[in-house]
């Protein structure tokens, strides 16, 4: 099956492989090696020439584990954080942070709206309380980039703390995280890295992350300073999943033999050949180009045409989109085009697309 949702995705056999790697205790020193070794390659990846001063911890969980373990982390007592808001998965920010009872009013836009960075240069000076700014890179609620850089420099000015959302950005989409300082970004396994879902991780810059230290532990297993303190020691806190670990350690190889511009760049080659069929064919994409991400992107339903009815003929056929959300739900498809794929698997989508739709509804 091909997967065209934004993950989890397709992994080429040799990440599968490494599923079989012999069974290891999570107390021995090999897998402290393992885990060091991912640690490495995570700042080679993500922070080339930078990676003195930036920490990567890991921790066993989807991509929201290590977005939550960002938002309790990053805050000592009394000071709150703004979210910015245009997507679905702004929203679980917003939620992350009001569970903790941590978030300032937040910055909220509509789903195809991009943040204004003036707008949160002004709220910074309104709420001197707020520490931390909250936002997603890559919202792929509608496949929308958000402006990472602009508004890192504003925050970092301002001398408060930059806190990003990377899970479906990191290894498809270009970030800056040294540059602009961004102190901390979440990120997964099993999105554009092209690994299994169920590991994920915080970059975190190293002077902040001593600060991090002294910081109230809101949590205990998402507290990043507990995975931090074991991991500088070679251990963990909690049992990890130590074969999706030699995966995920086989993905970042993949990764950094590739390049991770490159990567960047081929997916951004398919996302620009399936959007230009899908326009020949009459599908408008719902973004402007330069909004748009090169790892997903949103279409408008044909009218003559339902997503179960294209869903379900696309299925058939081998291949699996993914559904508008909120209300959006019965307006759009969305097709990522992350993962271990080729040319051939979107040529093949796409001829398939144009046989449903033309089995549906008649028209070519």
């Amino acid at each position: 099956m091909v997967l065209l949702n934004p993950g989890p995705v397709n992994v080429s056999e040799r990440v599968r492989k490494a599923l079989l790697q012999p069974d290891m205790c999570h107390r021995e020193p090999e897998c402290a090696e393992l885990i060091g070794n991912i640690r490495r390659k995570l700042l080679q990846a993500f922070v080339p020439g930078h990676e003195s001063e930036y920490t990567a911890i890991l921790l066993t969980g989807s991509g929201t584990a290590a977005v939550e373990a960002s938002v309790v982390s990053c805050l000592p007592l009394g000071k709150r954080m703004i979210v910015i808001n245009n997507g679905v998965y702004g929203q679980r920010l917003s939620y992350m942070a009001g569970a903790q009872r941590l978030g300032a009013p937040e910055l909220k836009y509509e789903w195809d709206t991009r943040p204004d960075p003036e707008k949160v240069h002004l709220a910074l000076k309104q709420h001197p309380e707020v520490q931390a700014v909250a936002m997603v890179h890559h919202e792929t609620t509608v496949g929308l980039i958000n402006p990472v850089h602009e508004i890192a420099e504003i925050v970092d000015s301002m001398g408060r703390v930059f806190v990003v959302d990377s899970v479906s950005g990191l290894g498809g989409e270009p970030l800056d995280i040294a540059g602009p300082h961004v102190y901390m970004v979440a990120g997964t396994s099993g999105k554009c890295i092209q690994a299994f879902p169920g590991v994920s991780f915080v970059l975190v810059r190293k002077g902040f992350m001593d600060r991090v230290l002294t910081y109230p532990k809101r949590s205990w297993y998402l507290s990043l300073a507990n995975y931090y303190e074991e991991q500088e020691r070679g251990s963990v806190p909690f049992t990890p999943a130590v074969q999706l670990y030699h995966a995920f350690h086989e993905a970042l190889g993949e990764l950094l033999e590739e390049g991770v511009e490159n990567r960047v760049q081929r997916y951004g080659r398919a996302a620009s050949a399936i959007r230009q069929r899908m326009e020949a064919l009459g599908i408008r994409a719902m973004l402007p180009k330069e909004f748009q991400s090169h790892s997903l992107t949103a279409f408008y339903l044909p009218e003559d045409l339902s997503y179960h009815k294209l869903h379900d003929g696309l299925k058939d056929r081998g291949f699996i989109i993914y559904a508008g959300q909120g209300h959006l739900e019965s307006k759009i498809f969305r097709v990522a085009n992350m993962g271990a794929l080729m040319e051939e698997d979107f040529n093949g989508f796409l001829s398939a697309f144009q046989e449903v739709r033309e089995q549906e509804t008649g028209r070519v």
